[in-house]
């Protein structure tokens, strides 16, 4: 018995074609193009928001802020001078408010005045002058709840003198909330 084997061959199933299809590539490029374009404006928008924030920072540090708050009034209650303290410059910025003015011999001095305690020179004001500041820490106005200003000598008087008395302007401190 022979066994005729013949050898003919299977019939083969058609080749796939493995290729992509033009329009997928193309697509694809136009997708890797706009996600790149994404990624670019996503880290232009963010740097502008850092420099944006920079800048509102910096505004906000020039911006003068206000610690405290004093109007001085005269004899008759009339508003004679307006005092704010910056405690980022550490000053007192006074501003007459009144046509009041001091003799060719005489100056203004501050003074900061609390309870019992004696009177504390914050300096002498400049005279003729508007607006002016001081030099004043958190510390020279602790426990401070009212300001006086008192008509001395040209020049001032020394602080551990004390001043003439009646004031000229008295008003009290005003401390802003936190």
């Amino acid at each position: 018995m022979s066994t005729n084997v013949s050898s003919s061959p299977e019939p083969t199933l058609p080749e796939k074609d493995r290729r992509v299809s033009p329009w997928w590539r193309a697509l694809a490029y136009v997708l890797a193009i706009v996600l790149g374009l994404a990624v670019a404006s996503a880290m232009s928008m963010f740097e502008q928001f850092k420099a944006q924030m920079e800048h509102m920072q910096k505004q906000l540090q020039a911006v003068a802020q206000i610690k405290s708050i004093a109007v001085l009034t005269d004899e008759q209650h009339a508003p004679a001078m307006l005092i704010t303290q910056d405690p980022q410059e550490f000053t007192l910025q006074l501003q007459r408010l009144n046509a009041v003015a001091e003799g060719q011999e005489d100056s203004m001095q501050l003074w900061a005045l609390s309870g019992t305690t004696r009177p504390k020179s914050l300096g002498v004001l400049t005279a003729k002058l508007k607006m002016q500041r001081l030099n004043a820490s958190d510390k020279d106005l602790a426990n401070i709840d009212t300001l006086a200003i008192s008509v001395e000598n040209k020049g001032g008087v020394d602080p551990a003198q004390g001043p003439r008395l009646p004031y000229l302007f008295k008003g009290a401190v005003i401390q802003k909330a936190r």
